[in-house]
């Protein structure tokens, strides 16, 4: 078994779930009718920061497994370069609104939490198709 294929692929797991957590919590955030949904929006806002961690960690993973298999970082230009970057900005993004929805929510009035959670699937969404651009085009 080849060491460096492993790594990678044990990455892409961490990164699907994080990709799963960021979008599934931010569009039932966003979409169910819960019972209690401040309690819940709370638990779904700490599952959505993980997988933005998750996505985060495992992104520069990817670039880790490359450097120590190849010496060098993975040679992308053009389209790939613009979809990685807009990935590394809605990571960013989504993890700030959720350590911010985490830190202020009790203080938010209905649509202004559900504002935090529309930009969340925004985000999240917007990761997903720049992962399909920076796939194709590397």
């Amino acid at each position: 078994m080849d060491a460096q294929n492993l790594g990678y692929a044990l990455t892409q797991v961490v990164h699907n779930l994080g990709a799963v957590s960021v979008t599934g919590g931010a569009a039932a955030a966003r979409g169910l009718k819960l019972a209690e949904p401040q309690a819940a929006q709370r638990l779904l806002a700490g599952l959505v920061l993980g997988g933005w961690v998750a996505q985060g960690a495992s992104g520069a993973c990817f670039g880790a497994i490359s450097y120590a298999g190849y010496g060098r970082f993975p040679d992308i230009h053009g389209i790939a370069i613009g979809a990685l970057v807009l990935k590394m900005a809605c990571a960013a993004a989504g993890f700030s609104v959720a350590v911010l929805y985490l830190a202020r929510e009790a203080s938010w009035s209905a649509p202004g939490r559900q504002r935090a959670w529309t930009t969340q699937l925004a985000l999240a969404l917007t990761a997903l198709a720049a992962a399909a651009f920076l796939r194709w085009f590397s």
